[in-house]
């Protein structure tokens, strides 16, 4: 066993396709974005870009590619498409997201009638017909109190939404929507990965 967890059968098995799809990738003009969540067969052996959902949409953006493939959940290749509407956006397997799964348009509608006077903000990792629902969409950052409402609905994410209360005197309606990777992490597990990558 290789110290870093890699078996030679592994490197034998997983080094054709490797190979293979590079050379496809080549020969089709196609550039490869992979999550972060990615095997790491994906994200080092045939991805040109490794990252966050948005991150890697703009940076298909500026590449020469026209063909994008995206290893990643079906709202990140909805965005890619959106970033670039002039370029090929494919998908190896379409995957659903807890998070994105959580919210339909038709409830983004519910909510607005319920609080007439409340912006709703958007989180990115949601599918396109939901962000279009709304009054501005974000990554990361807070762009709640950019918004001209004092009340904002916040979709999907609650946990993001909680941590925007802590952050804007605003009042925030969070929807109940969760990921299922991020409901994993808490004080431990972050405190254990730190152990880890300090060895």
């Amino acid at each position: 066993m290789h110290k870093l967890g890699w078996a030679w059968e592994d490197c034998e098995y997983i080094a054709p396709t490797t190979l293979e799809i590079n050379r496809l990738k080549s020969e089709q003009n196609a550039v490869v974005l992979a999550h972060s969540y990615q095997k790491p067969e994906i994200m080092y052996g045939v991805g040109d870009f490794v990252g966050d959902s948005y991150d890697l949409s703009r940076k298909a953006t500026d590449h020469p590619a026209q063909k994008i493939v995206f290893c990643s959940v079906y709202f990140m290749g909805e965005t890619a498409k959106l970033l670039n509407p002039d370029k090929e956006v494919v998908m190896p397997r379409v995957a659903g997201c807890s998070l994105a799964d959580s919210i339909t348009p038709e409830q983004v509608r519910a909510l607005r009638s319920e609080y007439p006077d409340a912006g709703v903000v958007c989180y990115v990792n949601s599918y396109a017909q939901v962000k279009a629902e709304g009054d501005s969409c974000c990554t990361s950052s807070n762009v709640v109190e950019a918004m001209p409402q004092e009340e904002i609905i916040f979709i999907p994410d609650k946990l993001m939404g909680q941590n925007l209360r802590a952050m804007t005197s605003k009042k925030i309606i969070a929807w109940e929507g969760t990921c299922i990777v991020h409901e994993g992490f808490n004080e431990e597990s972050v405190m254990a990965i730190r152990q880890r990558s300090r060895r």
